[in-house]
């Protein structure tokens, strides 16, 4: 970093050296003598921002960007997002707030960074959809609770051997269907839309469920304690009776000769 130096008449009549240095974006600055910076007098100065007014404490000999940092804690801004003018002008960060001619009860102005205040809706807005993703998911799975009782309830029947209305399984399946459409047209993000996909593969194993309830229903004794098994494994018996394959063929007892005895 290269540094200057140059002489200045302050309005005491005294010249005095001012040092200067060389910042890594070009900008050539007043070398900031941090002694000074925290040995000198404090000063307080008026903030305004929006339609609050802060008033903060600071060294006379501080940058506008140590005014920042001390702003964030009051604002909950942070100081890459704040601009301050001073005079209608903008401040730079390394800029002195004595050298700007800022004193004791100056008043100035913080305004939030145009990119900053659009990134920062964009994020509420997003926060606000997410919020709004959970409320449907759950009202969605309030519905499905009670539709998955009623579920249990008919297996349950079933289960007794007591048949049940046909209609009353088609109804609950297209009951089932509605709900998962509504969680089709939800638009959800990150967490919400994992509790969206758990929600859907729920409604769907509820839907496979009432399939198999219906195939019971048509056949009572399909899946019955008390059910006949009936297989396709058949005992063999002699002669082949009741084997799902051909009888082996027995050779005969009987033999067949050509010779012929004549009678009278």
């Amino acid at each position: 970093m290269r540094k200057r130096s140059k002489c200045r008449v302050e309005k005491d009549g005294y010249k005095r050296q001012i040092d200067w240095e060389l910042r890594p974006g070009g900008m050539l600055v007043q070398k900031r003598d941090i002694a000074d910076a925290s040995s000198g007098p404090m000063i307080k100065i008026k903030v305004s921002h929006d339609s609050y007014y802060h008033d903060v404490t600071v060294h006379s000999r501080s940058t506008f960007g140590d005014l920042k940092r001390v702003l964030a804690n009051e604002t909950g801004l942070e100081p890459k997002a704040q601009r301050l003018l001073y005079r209608g002008k903008e401040k730079d960060d390394v800029e002195c707030l004595h050298i700007a001619g800022v004193k004791d009860m100056s008043k100035i102005m913080l305004l939030e960074d145009p990119a900053s205040k659009e990134k920062k809706l964009e994020e509420m807005n997003k926060n606000q959809g997410i919020l709004k993703a959970y409320e449907e998911v759950a009202k969605v799975r309030a519905q499905v609770d009670k539709l998955s009782q009623k579920i249990v309830d008919m297996e349950t029947t079933l289960c007794n051997g007591t048949k049940v209305a046909d209609k009353e399984i088609v109804v609950l399946t297209e009951l089932l269907m509605v709900e998962l459409l509504k969680l089709d047209s939800i638009e959800a993000d990150g967490e919400a839309k994992v509790q969206r996909r758990v929600e859907v593969r729920r409604v769907q194993s509820l839907v496979d469920t009432l399939d198999n309830l219906k195939a019971r229903n048509s056949n009572p004794f399909s899946k019955s304690s008390n059910a006949v098994s009936v297989t396709t494994k058949w005992q063999s018996f002699e002669l082949g009776v009741g084997s799902l394959h051909a009888p082996t063929s027995m050779k005969s007892s009987t033999k067949i000769t050509q010779d012929w005895e004549l009678f009278d």
